[in-house]
């Protein structure tokens, strides 16, 4: 399943990554991010709300690809799975998480942020991991040093944390990434101001670029 998964945001070239406050906003988010042809969101578990967004998405608009963010806790991922998410995703690698997402059959991402930590993804049996937060951590330079040793072993990442349309382009021409995480597609500021074509807009501009990762 991980792999279905892998393919589909290398298919997107971006996975928007939301930390939505409203369940209001949920069903024009959806739309807008349809709209703009990015069909996929990870809806992190950082505001009271992302449960029942997810819950919506899942119900109401089941095109979209949505699953769930900041999954720290086992009580996370029971919500998440219960909600509907179809992924979920980590900053750190927890190796409870990990066999309890897989025990249930969810596709999950353990962020990553040395080579110990890909090691030890690599030994559950992860072979798509989160890469964060990216560029605090080195980003394009410190990838490509890691596809040297691991890119054999089938590993490939979703780096996410100070990407954006400059350097967006940078990172998914690096082999091992799949996709790069979105945090700049959905603004809170849009969101909150029902400025949904802002955000559609956002979506096509990045399918361009990622149009271009060759």
């Amino acid at each position: 399943m991980i792999n279905e998964v892998a393919e589909q945001f290398a298919a997107f070239g971006v996975v928007p990554v939301v930390e939505i406050k409203d369940e209001a906003w949920a069903l024009p988010l959806a739309d807008a991010l349809i709209a703009g042809g990015l069909p996929v969101a990870e809806i992190t578990f950082r505001t009271a709300a992302a449960e029942g967004v997810i819950r919506t998405l899942a119900r109401e608009r089941p095109q979209l690809l949505i699953g769930a963010g900041t999954v720290l806790t086992a009580e996370n991922l029971e919500r998440a799975l219960a909600a509907g998410a179809k992924f979920a995703v980590a900053p750190g690698l927890n190796p409870e998480i990990v066999r309890a997402a897989q025990a249930a059959g969810l596709p999950f991402l353990p962020g990553v942020a040395t080579p110990s930590d890909i090691e030890r993804g690599l030994s559950l049996g992860c072979r798509l991991l989160k890469f964060f937060p990216a560029e605090a951590l080195g980003g394009v330079k410190l990838l490509k040093a890691f596809s040297g040793p691991y890119r054999h072993m089938g590993v490939r990442f979703m780096p996410t944390g100070g990407i954006n349309p400059d350097n967006l382009r940078d990172y998914l021409r690096i082999p091992v990434v799949a996709a790069a995480g979105g945090t700049w597609i959905a603004r809170a500021e849009d969101m909150e101001a029902g400025n949904w074509d802002a955000i559609a807009d956002r979506c096509r501009a990045a399918c361009r670029l990622a149009a271009d990762r060759t």
